[in-house]
């Protein structure tokens, strides 16, 4: 028996037999032709660029009479990427200088890869898997290998309940999996932000990415236990977990059952206190996928992806359009635009950002806020398209990585000059348009009383804030076990910020990976918290939980942990207290 754990995208829990795919892509040399070959390299390129085009739009067609049309635009993301301009001329650049077609593609998209996946954004690293899709789609077009799909149809065929298990998966490769034969996926590589993962969930196909090397230990029609509740697989289980896992995946189907049932439901908590509900999107068409359309408003809008993945700065007009996609799919309900969150290590593009060597402690450098005020010009030309979008609905606008007071009121002086010039211009803007801040550091909470009386709302981001409180960078594994959502002192941080804003009649929202894990849903309840901001694909466990618990309650679990001296005592506590107020159900 092998046991290993990753990061849940999709929860579930499957039992059924080991179906391996062998997909790492191509490993394709720089290889260099004669120039006698260029014109057929470049006509090889372009017929490639079509037939994937088609393939795209196949895909798109798939996944949209599956699950609809929102998430089919996953894939018109992909068909837009395929037609960047800039993408195509950097590739058929190479080309006339006689490199091979392959060798071409597989040059500039690996380049386009690393941008975003050496990102120090989580989420947005996770494009990196978009692009990797789109190198492997038109490499198969070029090297005539479009075989792999019968090939997993044939398997499929040949297994019973057939888990599939890869280094790695593209959205497209997910989204060809058919859901009644798929019981659940696996991957050594990916992250919880993908498309992918959003595939995956939306198919309803229990998934696990992450999990590191465990190929090697498993042969094609193994069993395999995929529990994508806990985040972990089971390789050759024995007796005993066989028949524990057999009743899991009785209780997980039950369980989904009831989760649908509450997603025209109001979010509130069993005793009627209303909780708003909000959601996080990085891309225009996330806005347009079911479980956002049935939150409260978008909590967190990610703005980064325009800034990547180019080589020029996105315009003003390339923002405006991207926010009224938003507002528009949004309706009436309110959006918040957090302004550029990225450092400067990751935009060379950008007037006197430093070097990255000059960089030696990037989440410490000129990044997010910091970066936007050193490129007012940039700035401005994002605020102003906010600006200029806030007519279409209920805009408003968020700063991150706030450190000091003065870091307020120039980015706000940065915000009223931009408004000074939209009416020289007579340009219409709305005048109610809320300002908030980000508390992601210590010193933003130490000073928090006197934030209140500037700011519009908060919105704590969990994952930054424990990060700088704990003096723990997140993505070195050997201090990971430092970054912790249950850290005593990162809550109490936390509960000062909203009771200062409670005190103040100032709102106070909380994002973050926190948010969307329901063992902490009743302390951010008993904490204050009356709006929490998760991921699409969790808004439906979130509101199974919140109409679950009583207010009172919550404060009592939250008097208690704020006791507590550390991580491992609160969530031992929180996960008991969570068992108990969903003991009704008897799958939870």
């Amino acid at each position: 028996m092998f046991v290993k754990t990753g990061i849940t995208v999709s929860p579930g829990v499957a039992f059924g037999e080991a179906v391996i795919l062998d997909n790492r892509g191509f490993h394709v040399p720089r290889r260099i032709v004669p120039k006698a070959f260029q014109e057929e390299n470049l006509e090889r390129f372009r017929q490639a660029l079509d037939q994937t085009a088609q393939e795209i739009q196949q895909s798109r067609e798939v996944i949209s009479q599956q699950l609809g049309e929102s998430y089919g635009a996953i894939f018109e993301a992909h068909l837009e990427m395929l037609q960047d301009v800039q993408l195509k001329n950097k590739i058929e650049k190479l080309i006339n200088q006689q490199y091979a077609a392959e060798s071409a593609v597989s040059e500039v998209l690996q380049q386009y890869q690393e941008a975003f996946a050496n990102l120090g954004n989580a989420y947005l690293a996770q494009r990196a898997h978009d692009i990797e899709d789109i190198e492997k789609r038109i490499l198969r077009q070029l090297m005539g290998d479009r075989s792999w799909r019968s090939r997993l149809e044939t398997l499929l065929e040949s297994t019973e309940n057939p888990i599939i298990l890869a280094h790695n998966l593209t959205p497209s490769e997910t989204a060809y999996l058919d859901q009644t034969k798929v019981a659940g996926l696996a991957t050594e590589s990916g992250g919880s932000g993908s498309h992918t993962a959003i595939v995956a969930s939306a198919l309803g196909i229990p998934g696990i990415v992450g999990i590191g090397p465990f190929l090697s230990h498993v042969n094609y029609g193994d069993p395999v236990i995929l529990d994508g509740n806990a985040g972990r697989i089971i390789l050759n289980p024995d007796e005993k977990n066989q028949e524990y896992y057999r009743g899991e995946v009785e209780r997980d189907q039950s369980r989904k059952a009831h989760l649908q049932e509450a997603v025209d439901l109001p979010a509130q908590t069993k005793d009627g206190v209303r909780i708003q509900l909000l959601t996080n999107i990085e891309f225009p068409h996330e806005a347009e996928q079911g479980p956002a359309i049935h939150s409260d408003g978008v909590g967190l809008y990610r703005t980064e992806f325009l800034y990547l993945g180019a080589d020029e700065i996105p315009s003003e007009e390339d923002h405006f359009q991207s926010y009224c996609k938003v507002l528009d799919a949004m309706g009436d309900k309110p959006v918040v635009i957090r302004t550029l969150d990225l450092g400067a290590d990751k935009l060379s593009t950008l007037a006197d950002a430093p070097c990255p060597e000059d960089e030696k402690n990037p989440f410490l450098g000129l990044r997010s806020i910091r970066l936007s005020l050193r490129n007012l010009s940039h700035f401005h030309t994002q605020l102003k398209a906010i600006l200029r979008a806030s007519v279409r609905g209920q805009v408003r606008i968020m700063f991150p990585l706030i450190s000091t007071l003065t870091e307020w009121r120039h980015a706000k002086a940065a915000l009223n000059n931009v408004k000074e010039d939209l009416d020289e211009q007579g340009i219409a803007y709305s005048p109610d348009v809320r300002v908030g801040m980000m508390v992601e550091v210590p010193s933003a909470v130490l000073m928090i009383d006197q934030f209140c009386r500037e700011v519009d709302f908060f919105s704590i981001g969990t994952n930054d804030l424990i990060q700088y409180c704990l003096a723990v960078d997140r993505g070195n594994k050997d201090v990971a076990y430092l970054y912790n959502n249950s850290d005593p002192a990162v809550l109490r941080l936390m509960k000062q910020v909203v009771e200062a804003g409670r005190k103040a009649e100032v709102p106070v929202s909380v994002c973050g990976q926190m948010c969307s894990n329901p063992v902490y849903t009743m302390a951010l309840v008993g904490l204050g918290f009356r709006s929490l901001s998760v991921p699409p694909s969790a808004l439906s466990q979130i509101k199974t939980v919140l109409r679950e618990l009583e207010v009172d309650h919550c404060r009592e679990v939250a008097d208690k942990i704020l006791q507590m001296d550390n991580a491992k005592q609160v969530n031992t506590f929180l996960r008991k207290e969570l068992s108990q107020a969903m003991s009704s159900f008897e799958f939870w």
